[in-house]
């Protein structure tokens, strides 16, 4: 099953810039200005492209959802219409992770992510861990300890 999950992902990821990331920054959902890059030069910065509209993503949500505050959590939400439907969508859900909305997945497309959800750990301005599909929280856990 792990030789599984880690063909997958490697699948799903190919695409992915490994050196020279694309920025990935802009104004959060609640008001507030995120800089991947730059916030993960002092810490790991959990990256969670995901859609309104996924199914696996409400499984994993609440995973990312639990992380927020331990870890430096931003959210990138794809194609899931405007500013205003995604965050009411968070509200109704109740969840707090800060998030960039990205309406017509350019950020999704510059990243390489070709499924969601995509949790994409960033750690010193590079990539240090990527998976896709549903996870658990201990997995996620175990690659956040591994860094």
């Amino acid at each position: 099953m792990v030789l599984v999950t880690i063909a997958v992902d490697y699948y799903r990821t190919r695409d992915m810039p490994q050196m020279d990331l694309p920025a990935l920054s802009g104004k959060t959902l609640d008001g507030q200005w995120a800089d991947v890059i730059e916030q993960s030069k002092q810490a790991p910065v959990i990256v969670y492209f995901w859609a309104t509209w996924c199914p696996a993503c409400k499984f994993v949500t609440p995973t990312i959802d639990w992380f927020d505050g331990p870890y430096n959590v931003v959210g990138v939400s794809t194609m899931s219409g405007s500013d205003a439907r995604v965050s009411r969508f968070m509200t109704g859900q109740d969840r707090h992770f800060s998030n960039i909305n990205d309406p017509k997945g350019q950020r999704m497309s510059q990243w390489g992510i070709t499924a969601t959800p995509t949790i994409v750990i960033i750690k010193d301005g590079k990539i240090a861990s990527t998976t896709t599909g549903v996870t658990t929280p201990m997995g996620l856990f175990a690659r956040l300890v591994m860094l």
